[in-house]
């Protein structure tokens, strides 16, 4: 399962105008070759590794305290709640989904969309289930939402970090493949040039 191919074109347009550093010409050291850089991160790894094991227990809590406060709670806040559970588990399943295969295969579409996922849609929504008191916030909900925004704010800084390695190393790929091109198959000299063209017209012109 990817992406669909316009949606991988547009993440990848925005990753290289969001994260390319414009100052950085080349690899990192004499030598460096882009294709041997390893640029997944293990912190943001092992983040996704746990969050997927906490999500379940952070769901079930939410889903029990959602149940028990659910008469006191007025019939807006009741549709909104209802709303956001709903959304809230599908956008965890596909961010962990793309997080998991951006990073591990170091590609860059799905890794910008688990960042904008991340950034957008869930810290907002568990930032809302954190702080709105219309909620009736209980004392777990706030523990386990207070852990799911930790994992959060970690995730969409350390995908940043890891984006721009991610795209500065494509475009080093791609400079260093102009490069090679370049080396097999180099622009004739101007001068070089010339002689070639003097060269032609005496043979043209022919012996007197």
């Amino acid at each position: 399962m990817s992406l669909p191919e316009p949606l991988r074109r547009q993440l990848g347009s925005f990753s290289r105008t969001v994260f390319t550093d414009s100052h950085r010409t080349g690899p990192q050291y004499p030598g460096d070759r882009a294709d041997n850089e390893i640029v997944s991160s293990l912190p943001l790894q092992m983040s996704l590794y746990f969050n997927v094991y906490f999500f379940p227990f952070w769901w079930l809590s939410t889903v029990v305290m959602l149940h028990l406060k659910y008469p006191v709670l007025s019939d807006y806040y009741k549709f909104i709640l209802v709303t956001i559970m709903i959304l809230a588990s599908l956008i965890e399943v596909i961010r962990l989904y793309l997080g998991y295969m951006g990073n591990l295969q170091e590609k860059v579409p799905e890794l910008a969309g688990f960042w904008l996922l991340s950034l957008l849609l869930q810290l907002p929504i568990i930032l809302f289930l954190l702080f709105n008191e219309g909620l009736k916030i209980q004392p777990l909900e706030q523990a386990v939402h207070i852990v799911f925004a930790l994992f959060l704010t970690f995730q969409v800084i350390a995908a940043f970090v890891t984006l721009k390695r991610m795209v500065n190393k494509l475009a080093a790929r791609f400079r260093l493949n102009e490069f090679d091109q370049l080396e097999e198959h180099p622009v004739p000299d101007f001068y070089s040039l010339g002689k070639e063209e003097r060269a032609v017209s005496v043979a043209g012109r022919g012996p007197s």
